[in-house]
């Protein structure tokens, strides 16, 4: 599914984070451009963040089984701390 007209998609967002990241790295910037650079990336940051949450919801929808129970509950890090389903058992087969 293709991102809409103007907006960018989670990879665009990275590699132009990691760009304002080298930028505030080099140092080179006066305070000014340095606080309007930080800004860009906060806001990126955020806009990667929706963009992850939204794909974490799709694949919560996608894995779901017929009567709409949740099969695989999609929790990664911020759920048990391993990655893995949470719950602490495997998930129905």
């Amino acid at each position: 599914m293709a991102a809409a007209a103007g907006e960018e998609g989670f990879d665009h967002v990275v590699e132009r984070l990691k760009t304002l990241v080298e930028k505030l790295e080099h140092g080179s910037l006066s305070l000014e451009e340095s606080l309007k650079t930080f800004e860009e990336g906060v806001s990126l940051a955020r806009r990667g963040h929706a963009i992850l949450d939204a794909a974490e919801k799709r694949v919560e929808i996608l894995v779901r089984g017929p009567e709409g129970e949740q099969i695989v509950p999609f929790r990664g890090q911020s759920g048990n701390g391993n990655g893995g389903p949470s719950g602490g058992g495997n998930p129905p087969t």
